[in-house]
C-alpha cells in the first residue's frame, strides 16, 4: 500500500500585514543582516552576495547569517514565530538598516 503526503490548498493561519517597511534610499553607512534558513545554499551564495555588496558600498556593514540562529523550516508554526522573533531582536540589538532573508531558487 503506498503512503500519500497531502497539502491543503488553505495552507496555515495567515497574519494580516498591516504595512512593510519603507525601502532604504541608500546602502551607504548601513548595517545589513543575513539570514538563511539551510536553503539553496546560502553558504555558497551569502559569501558572493557580502562581497559584491561590499564592492559597491565599501563602508557597509554586513552581519553574516552565522551570527544569527539558523532558520529552517519547521512544521511547528509556534517555533517558527518563536524563531523569528528571536531573530528580528538580534537584528535590532545589532543595528540591522537591512535584512537578506531570502537569496535564490
Amino acid at each position: 500500500m503506498e503512503k500519500l503526503d497531502v497539502v491543503s490548498p488553505l495552507g496555515l493561519d495567515t497574519v494580516k500585514r498591516a504595512s512593510a517597511a519603507p525601502r532604504l534610499d541608500t546602502l551607504r553607512g548601513k548595517t545589513v543582516c543575513e539570514v538563511w534558513n539551510g536553503v539553496f545554499k546560502g553558504d555558497v551564495t551569502f559569501p558572493v552576495i557580502r562581497k559584491l555588496l561590499q564592492a559597491r558600498y565599501p563602508d557597509l556593514e554586513v552581519i553574516p547569517y552565522t551570527a544569527f540562529p539558523h532558520a529552517p523550516g519547521s512544521d511547528n508554526p509556534a517555533r517558527q514565530r518563536e524563531l523569528a522573533r528571536e531573530i528580528a531582536q538580534l537584528a535590532k540589538e545589532k543595528g540591522c538598516d537591512a535584512v537578506i532573508s531570502g537569496n535564490g531558487a
